[in-house]
Formats: C-alpha cells, structure tokens, sequence
C-alpha cells in the first residue's frame, strides 16, 4: 500500500485538511471525540499519512505550560492521535509518533499526553513513561489535584533532556473540556 507522511502546522493544512482530520477522529474514536477534545488538537504542528484510501492516521502536538517547582516548562503536548480502522496494528501509529516526537526533541523542554488504555502500549513501547508523581491544574479556582489523571499522564524528555523531579507535581495550564 502507497503511503506518504506530512508535518504541517495547522494554518498550513488548507480548507479540506481540518474537516478530513475532524472526520478520521470522529469515525476512530466511535462518537467520543467533543468539539472540545478537537479544539484541544489544534494550533501546533500535526503529522498525518494518506494512503490510496484517503487520511490513514494523524496526530498533532501542541504547545502548553506545565508550572513545576517553581518554573514554566514549554511542553510539547500529544493530542488527536488516531489511526482508521483497518490500517491499525501496521506501524502508523509509530510514525505519527516518530514525528510528533522529533517536534518535541527541536522545541520543547519535555512531551507529555495523557493515554487511554488502548494507547498506551503505544507510547509506553516508544519509550513514553507514566509521570510517577501528582498531576495537578491552575483552573480558575486556583490549583487543583487531577488524581483521575494520574497513572494515565505520560512524559518523555526532549532528546539530551531530563524530566522534571516527580517528588513535585505537574501542574497544568487551564482548559475547557477534559484538562488532560
């Protein structure tokens, strides 16, 4: 099967690249994908492969602010990572990553994402390790403890990097829909 991979910013993907990339996210993820979650995905750099058939995989990541004992890292952020149905289990995954990860190596302090169980065989075979510490969020309440989220956030350092000291939690910027 021909393939061909892109990386692109997300102003750089034109009039049809949103709404086929809105479309594979939809169909990948059965319904569950909020306007939210879609928003969340947007405004980084994304990485995708078409194959005969149209948009076989993508994934996206974006900038975001992760305060941590007492500084302000720049993380590159994995959102919107999906393969079509019948093209999983064939290494497109993995090349999305690839990706997405060279993006974090060039321009961020550290990557992070948070996994559902079915991906995170994924990222845990690509060297992705559970954050073993607190997971928290500045929300406009003031910080908040997101212990649902811990054991699902994954962190990775940037290529030459170290990861921050996990005896002191992450705590997130704020967004609408689910934080992480």
């Amino acid at each position: 099967m021909t393939e061909s991979q892109h990386t692109a910013h997300t102003s750089q993907l034109g009039p049809d690249g949103l709404p086929r990339i809105r479309e594979l996210l939809d169909t990948a993820f059965g319904g569950d994908f909020s306007d939210e979650d879609w928003d969340h995905g947007l405004g980084g750099v994304h990485s995708f492969l078409d194959d005969e058939k149209g948009l076989a995989a993508h994934g996206s990541v974006i900038m975001r602010r992760v305060l941590h004992g007492g500084r302000s890292y720049r993380v590159g952020y994995v959102e919107a990572v999906a393969v079509r149905e019948d093209r999983r289990r064939q290494g497109l995954g993995g090349r999305v990553m690839a990706a997405l990860e060279h993006v974090i190596d060039e321009a961020y302090e550290f990557g992070a994402l948070s996994a559902s169980d079915e991906g995170a065989e994924l990222y845990r075979a690509r060297g992705w390790q559970v954050w073993p510490g607190r997971i928290e969020v500045l929300s406009p309440a003031g910080v908040v403890r997101l212990a649902e989220e811990e054991g699902t956030t994954y962190v990775r350092p940037a290529a030459g990097g170290r990861l921050p000291d996990p005896a002191r939690p992450l705590v997130f910027d704020w967004r609408d829909g689910d934080v992480l």
